[in-house]
């Protein structure tokens, strides 16, 4: 199974557009030791032909063009076999719109996120111009389901959704009850080898399922938007805690890092990082202890084989 790093940011980007913190401004200016990086997706493909993308960043287009085997290979043609889309955020769903070019898409969800973003949206109507020009393909907690071909043929990867803590997304919230289909991680495995990814990018708090997957993962992504619980009140850039956003600080005695420490067999990559977070310095005392730990931190670009 091969994988490449799409984007690993968290909504914004890193710099994000309007943000003049030490991180932002010191990768703007040169002055800190940290990457660039556009929002959260990663591709995954059986045999380096046919891909799927797990979300779909407002920076699709350009990650597309910066990854070769994503490039068409005939007049209209996409190597991009579907989408599997993990919460409602607009940073993980609204690349959907930017493929609206008349290309048929495969697009898996579970059937909350699917009615969050076509019901009542009017700029839906851009991929519903022709029969099939989006297919949606229900995604069921617990539930493995065979990620096939636009001919119907097995792609050799399968997908399991793990129902993990979070929320509806922020158009949506006060509008519905959460619900436990609002956020999913993901098991995709290689039919032919048993390899399992495990894509974790939006957690709020830890469980027995989460644990769980991590265990048996040979390669893993998780949440890592926050260092600190109070991380962007301590900078004067907000109001609201890590957990108040749904996701599961690392640092601290109670984080992530903490709580999960050595679990797995294989390589553990936090990914959705806020610009905010100390982890992007690659000098950071943070940034040592992730390594210490034995995780690492994903950048855009990045490819692997599991």
């Amino acid at each position: 199974m091969r994988l490449r790093v799409l984007g690993s940011a968290a909504g914004g980007g890193f710099p994000q557009w309007n943000c003049g913190c030490a991180n932002c401004r010191g990768v703007r200016a040169g002055t800190v030791r940290a990457q660039p990086r556009t929002q959260e997706s990663i591709a995954v493909s059986a045999d380096g032909e046919a891909w799927f993308l797990l979300n779909a960043s407002p920076e699709i287009r350009a990650q597309i063009e910066g990854f070769p085997p994503l490039h068409p290979r005939a007049p209209r043609h996409s190597p991009i076999a579907g989408l599997l889309i993990t919460n409602g955020d607009l940073d993980h769903c609204l690349g959907l719109l930017s493929l609206r070019e008349s290309q048929p898409l495969a697009i898996y969800a579970t059937e909350r996120v699917r009615r969050g973003f076509t019901e009542g949206n009017a700029l839906y109507a851009t991929l519903e111009r022709f029969a099939g020009q989006a297919s949606w393909r229900a995604l069921r907690p617990g539930q493995a389901l065979e990620l096939t071909l636009s001919d119907g043929r097995p792609s050799g990867l399968a997908a399991t959704p793990i129902a993990v803590p979070g929320q509806p997304p922020l158009h949506l919230r006060g509008r519905v009850e959460p619900s436990p289909e609002d956020n999913v991680g993901l098991e995709i495995r290689d039919r032919r080898t048993g390899a399992a990814l495990v894509y974790l990018s939006g957690v709020a708090a830890p469980t027995p399922d989460v644990r769980r997957a991590l265990e048996r993962a040979d390669c893993a992504f998780f949440d890592g938007t926050f260092w600190a619980s109070d991380e962007l009140i301590a900078l004067g850039l907000g109001e609201r805690r890590a957990e108040d956003m749904a996701h599961w600080p690392i640092g601290g005695p109670e984080g992530s890092l903490a709580t999960l420490g050595r679990i797995g067999r294989g390589r553990r990559l936090f990914i959705h990082i806020n610009n905010t977070n100390p982890i992007l310095r690659e000098d950071s005392p943070e940034r040592a202890a992730v390594t210490a730990a034995g995780w690492e931190v994903a950048h855009d670009g990045l490819e692997l084989e599991v």
